[in-house]
């Protein structure tokens, strides 16, 4: 790509007629393949001063524009990795990308689980396999301290939601001699992490029942008592609804309401319906811990609605804390659209 005045800008990936036209990869005289080695070991230097790899060893390792490469995903699960790809232009460029993470890495295996809506508007076909090694794709990793089992083919994301590190901090820390309801539980992050800080006991709900025999497993892994937990089977909308909400802790993380604008009026209204549904039935001093990872709905728009399930379920709220997506997830100053994850920490009152 040029200017008008004829200097170099860059190197571009182009998809003519697709859902995304171009991608920048390269920047000034910089060749496609420095370019990627380039953004590669930035990523990994990055993470390297993060995290105790003695204590987390479950990261992002490449996320998107943040790190300079749209249209690319790498998480690592202790000594795997799990690539997705997005874009017509990663896909051309997935071998040369596979062999500079194996020379930055040293991964025993790659896995691609390159399955994304925005994939599919990109007119790519699901992409799930193993691309490079050999290892099971059951993997047990560690986050502060905590050891879960993650299956990267299967599930959600790549297995587990690694930006939500710092909110398991937090409610771990929080937790103790309280009950704690996690809804939209999948295998149980917010669960074990309550259980570990000390909480009275933990119910976790799931529409599917699959989470159920993960859950325990991550509970036998941390050496848990399994008495202090219950795992109900449930559309969470309809637990809230159905349950009297006496709890000291409640965490709502529901799955991404609105992927496309057109969701965003759909979106704020199932928002606002659970957090007020909610809301109305907590005792005075209940924590909530309420998340969206819609990336249509902004920090703004996202405390508006909690501010108008307060006032419709006549309840004070404070707010506690804020969160965004971890360090491990960085944003690009030029590209602030990437910034999707946001947690309100509440104490109705």
């Amino acid at each position: 790509m040029f200017s008008a005045e004829g200097e170099s800008l860059g190197l571009a990936l182009l998809s003519k007629g697709k859902f995304i036209v171009g991608q920048m990869i390269a920047f000034g005289g910089e060749s496609l393949e420095e370019a990627l080695q380039k953004r590669i070991v930035d990523a990994v230097s990055l993470r390297k001063k993060l995290f105790d790899l003695t204590r987390t060893n479950a990261y992002r390792l490449i996320n998107a524009e943040g790190d300079g490469l749209p249209g690319l995903i790498v998480d690592c699960y202790n000594d795997v990795l799990v690539l997705q790809a997005s874009s017509p232009g990663v896909e051309k460029l997935k071998s040369l990308i596979v062999s500079h993470l194996v020379e930055a890495c040293k991964p025993k295996a790659i896995f691609e689980k390159s399955n994304s809506s925005l994939r599919k508007r990109e007119g790519l076909a699901d992409a799930v396999s193993l691309i490079y090694g050999k290892a099971d794709p059951e993997v047990e990793v560690l986050e502060e301290g905590l050891r879960y089992s993650v299956h990267v083919l299967e599930g959600q994301k790549t297995g587990l939601f690694l930006d939500q590190r710092e909110m398991r901090a937090q409610i771990r820390a929080l937790a103790h001699n309280q009950k704690v309801l996690n809804c939209f539980s999948y295998t149980g992050g917010f669960s074990i992490s309550a259980l570990a800080g000390g909480a009275l006991s933990v119910d976790s709900v799931d529409v599917s029942a699959k989470c159920g025999p993960a859950i325990d497993r991550n509970l036998y892994l941390n050496d848990l008592p399994q008495a202090k937990h219950r795992f109900y089977a449930q559309d969470a909308i309809d637990f809230v609804a159905a349950s009297k909400l006496d709890y000291g802790i409640v965490i709502l993380d529901p799955p991404a309401f609105a992927k496309k604008r057109e969701d965003i009026p759909k979106a704020t209204h199932a928002y606002k319906k659970l957090n007020r549904a909610a809301m109305e039935k907590m005792a005075p001093g209940t924590i909530l811990l309420t998340c969206s990872c819609s990336s249509q709905i902004t920090e703004e728009m996202f405390q508006t609605l909690m501010f108008r399930a307060a006032l419709e379920s006549k309840r004070q709220v404070r707010i506690l804390g804020r969160h965004r997506q971890g360090a491990d997830h960085p944003i690009s100053i030029f590209h602030p659209e990437t910034s999707y994850l946001k947690a309100l920490l509440l104490e109705v009152v």
